[in-house]
């Protein structure tokens, strides 16, 4: 793992390149064709201490700032590589870090850095609810010294690949608090150990690792609440914009990805005689998926440098990754358009990346509710929701 190396961290931008060397677009294909897990790709991330990058070192991470980890997974994207497989790592555990008890924080910090244990399984979204949080229905009774959990979560992504999941659930019923953010309350399940848990896969249009997860009378020890009972929702809200920013380095690497290949392409080809790219037709789109990309990523430096310094940042983490997420797609589409039917075909790649960064207009957070946010909490119009 390479130290803090200035703002935009180009010796962890090095290394982590080096690294995804090791796994061309070859390895990507056969993973995305037989739906499997980058076990080999994650286990490499987790050696070099990526995965560590924001654990404290007295906890044996590295101790780096959020805009290191932001420079390891664009670099990911950038490499040609998929960063969904193991990101949650890194902004699930600040929710221990943040609100856990010091011997949460000395019994898993450091097996989550040397990666004895994995922390992927995020348990928030749910069926009915979706992006509702505060109408979730999985309950967590308090029977003694552990709480017993019903209920079922969906898009938990990783759920057959982690250790450890880190589970919202409603520990007083809505109508007996006073503040609808109440009542809700954040436990770390290790899945290895309990029982009346059910993971079933879903198969969606790209290679994500999603489950529905079920919950029926699941035994969790009381000591596994993290922070307050009743104080959940507070700290899952307090990660998000780590959350956010990650994401949104992550559409920037896809997008230099995207543009990259599409603008070596247009060097090459040949048709009536001259290059591709000699025509403004395929300049134009190319030229523009980039000033989005620059934008976006200037967006995006600024609420990493906001979050660094503990400033307020909802506003640009949430500005950042809708218009990274956007410019992302933008760039793919440039990227097809580009390279026609080779576009299409599986072995240039572009089409997988386009399937991959799709999703993050809708998640983790969709684009329509980011606008909401911002009309209410920025431009101060009524709630609308």
């Amino acid at each position: 793992m390479t130290d803090h190396d200035g703002p935009n961290h180009p010796e962890i931008r090095a290394a982590v390149a080096r690294l995804c060397a090791d796994f061309p677009g070859s390895y990507w294909r056969k993973l995305d064709q037989d739906r499997l897990y980058p076990t080999a790709f994650v286990a490499a991330l987790t050696s070099a201490g990526y995965l560590a990058a924001l654990i404290p070192e007295n906890y044996g991470g590295a101790g780096l700032p959020l805009s290191a980890a932001a420079a390891i997974l664009e670099t990911v994207h950038a490499s040609g590589c998929n960063g969904a497989a193991c990101h949650a790592q890194m902004y699930i555990m600040g929710t221990v870090l943040r609100n856990g008890s010091p011997e949460q924080k000395t019994r898993y910090l450091p097996q989550i850095a040397e990666g004895a244990l994995r922390l992927q399984a995020f348990g928030v979204t749910e069926p009915t609810s979706g992006t509702d949080t505060l109408s979730l229905r999985t309950v967590a009774v308090r029977d003694g010294d552990s709480y017993i959990v019903n209920g079922s979560k969906v898009w938990t992504s990783r759920a057959e690949h982690s250790d450890l999941m880190l589970l919202l659930a409603r520990t007083t019923p809505r109508a007996e608090v006073t503040r609808k953010t109440d009542g809700l309350s954040t436990l770390l399940v290790d899945m290895r150990a309990v029982k009346g848990l059910t993971i079933r896969p879903i198969r969606t249009m790209m290679n994500h690792n999603s489950c529905e997860v079920f919950f029926e009378d699941m035994r969790v020890p009381a000591e596994n609440l993290v922070g307050v009972e009743g104080q959940g929702f507070r700290y899952i809200l307090d990660g998000m914009n780590a959350e956010r920013l990650l994401i949104a380095a992550e559409c920037i690497g896809d997008a230099k990805w995207f543009i990259a290949r599409a603008t070596a392409y247009a060097r090459e080809r040949v048709v009536f005689g001259r290059a591709i790219g000699q025509n403004q037709g395929v300049q134009f789109p190319l030229a523009k998926a980039y000033a989005q990309m620059r934008a976006a990523e200037a967006l995006l430096l600024q609420g990493l440098s906001a979050y660094e310094q503990a400033k307020p940042c909802g506003d640009l983490a949430n500005m950042a990754k809708m218009l990274s997420a956007e410019a992302s797609w933008a760039a793919g589409e440039a990227a097809i358009q580009t390279h026609g039917g080779y576009g299409f075909a599986e072995d240039f790649d572009i089409e997988r990346k386009f399937r991959e960064t799709r999703l993050y207009q809708v998640a983790p957070i969709s684009t329509n509710l980011i606008l909401s946010y911002l009309a209410e909490h920025v431009l101060g119009l009524p709630r609308s929701y």
